[in-house]
């Protein structure tokens, strides 16, 4: 279980890379919408793993959009450490955040079968009977 600490650190951490990425690169290979899904803090607050999620038209670019990314990985890493009042600015690693897209498969899912429920509902009413 997170610190209050370590929740704190992680928030500022997730605010300034969602800014950085949204604001501060102007890397042409960064297309699509990327949203920072979840940042874990170590136990001693120097390791920062970032998980992103990245909607591009395709794997190949969501691909390049995270190559980007970390590419500027000491960049957002300098601005992470312009926000933060600690001894040491934790180190960033990225992930691509596999979970979100799990998530947002199962509910598309979910949402699919109940409208085929409903369809066959409908389909299989009897009409009214009139005496």
């Amino acid at each position: 279980m997170a610190t209050r600490r370590q929740e704190k650190v992680a928030s500022i951490v997730r605010e300034v890379v969602s800014t950085a990425i949204s604001q501060h690169l102007s890397d042409p290979r960064i297309e699509g919408f990327v949203s920072v899904t979840r940042v874990e803090m170590s136990p001693d607050l120097r390791n920062a793993e970032v998980y992103l999620s990245l909607f591009g038209s395709d794997s190949a670019a969501q691909g390049k959009t995270f190559t980007a990314i970390d590419h500027a990985r000491s960049r957002i890493q300098s601005m992470v450490a312009d926000r933060i009042q600690s001894k040491f600015c934790p180190v960033l690693r990225f992930h691509i955040d596999e979970q979100f897209k799990k998530t947002l498969e199962t509910m598309r899912l979910i949402d699919k079968a109940v409208s085929e429920y409903k369809h066959t509902d409908s389909e299989e009413e009897p009409d009214a009977i009139s005496p």
